[in-house]
């Protein structure tokens, strides 16, 4: 029997949230590794991981699946400002840990020509198996995200701000979008990376309603048992409890070359969150839909980001993207302000005024731009951030 059938998560996992702190925040962020001018993908972690570490002075850089890959995460902290903080400093000290071997980074939901075939799989136990186990869906999938932890406290309580968010990940996910371009070619999606990664990975997309941490625990203890999964992060829904740090994964957002952006998105999350708290706790219940309504609306973000139409889910009517994003920035003005957050509401608003990433890159596509022109365009974004000082150590939460 594997060790994550020991593992009772009923139990032993629930305490974790019991146990938590209402609030904390981690943000996690990837990268592609590219060559300094051709701006391929760059099987270059190893090299990356060594000078970054070594500049950080302190570990800066985890490993994904692919070695033309990188991801970094913030410390655990009670502020967001705190974390933005933290985030600019690792951005900055791995931008120039890139360019001093040579490289380069950008930061959008896939890269738009690299071959899925020249990229090297990291030679970790974990993503081995992983490899193993899923094969060409594995081999296929060079996809970038936004990852943002929010900690709850109660593990029934996260559950239910879990299961009410669901409705809201479409709506993130069309303010994010940065991949319309995949394989040398516009895809006619916003969100290219949604459809690779989210249709194609197993326990992924948007998870079932559970109800209570009981429903949940039954469930995941089943793909523990029945040797479906060896641990908790083989559960890659775009919303996930997670089960070492006791928070509300969200998983749906492409990532952001801009770190300006890639902190909006963050930051209207945290407040989303903060905001069904509070509903929560004043009412003891949230709204919850089913999946299949919530899949309609993943489908329209992907395919149309901020251009397109979502569907408000009570009221069964289409609305602009755009207005719905308005609208929950509004209900969740109250926690945000509370939180510090004004900053990064204002950034959505010009997200929504300037456009986000892939309606920046079609602009470009219009105009004229080769998707190899795009391309350096958006290394120029993501690179912007080395004109920051670097850090010696880790911002204190």
């Amino acid at each position: 029997m594997k060790a994550g059938s020991l593992v009772r998560v009923r139990e032993d996992v629930g305490r974790i949230f019991d146990l938590g702190e209402d609030l904390t925040i981690g943000i996690e962020e990837e990268f592609q590794i590219l060559e300094g001018s051709s701006l391929d993908m760059a099987n270059r972690f190893d090299d990356l991981k060594a000078a970054g570490d070594r500049m950080f002075g302190e570990p800066l850089v985890v490993g994904e699946l692919i070695q033309s890959e990188v991801e970094i995460n913030t410390g655990v902290h009670t502020t967001f400002s705190a974390a933005r903080e933290d985030m600019r400093l690792r951005r900055a000290t791995l931008a120039q840990a890139a360019q001093s071997l040579g490289l380069t980074l950008c930061s959008t939901g896939v890269h738009p020509f690299s071959k899925w075939e020249d990229q090297r799989f990291i030679e970790t136990p974990h993503y081995q198996r992983v490899v193993e186990k899923l094969r060409y869906v594995a081999w296929t999938n060079n996809t970038f995200g936004l990852h943002v932890h929010v900690g709850v406290k109660g593990a029934d309580r996260a559950v239910a701000l879990s299961d009410s968010f669901r409705s809201l990940l479409p709506v993130l996910l069309a303010l994010s979008a940065s991949s319309p371009f995949f394989e040398g070619r516009e895809t006619g999606l916003h969100s290219t990376r949604a459809q690779v990664f989210i249709r194609s990975f197993p326990r992924c997309g948007i998870p079932d309603i559970y109800g209570d941490w009981a429903g949940y625990a039954e469930y995941a203890q089943f793909l523990f048992d029945m040797e479906c999964a060896d641990d908790a992060t083989e559960i890659w829904w775009t919303i996930r409890t997670h089960h070492t740090y006791g928070t509300l994964e969200i998983r749906v957002a492409d990532a952001q070359p801009s770190w300006e952006d890639s902190m909006a998105v963050a930051g209207l999350t945290v407040a989303l969150v903060a905001m069904l708290m509070d509903r929560y706790d004043a009412t003891g219940s949230l709204p919850v839909h089913e999946g299949r309504f919530i899949e309609e609306n993943r489908w329209r973000a992907l395919r149309g980001g901020l251009d397109g139409r979502l569907i408000d889910l009570d009221r069964r009517v289409e609305l602009p993207a755009t207005e719905v994003v308005r609208a929950l920035i509004d209900e969740a003005a109250t926690a945000a302000a509370r939180l510090g957050l004004e900053r990064e509401l204002a950034g959505v608003e010009r997200l929504l005024t300037h456009g986000n990433s892939a309606q920046r890159q079609l602009r470009m596509l219009g105009d004229g731009l080769s998707i190899d022109e795009i391309h350096r365009a958006m290394v120029a974004e993501t690179m912007a951030t080395a004109r920051h000082e670097t850090a010696s150590k880790r911002v204190d939460s």
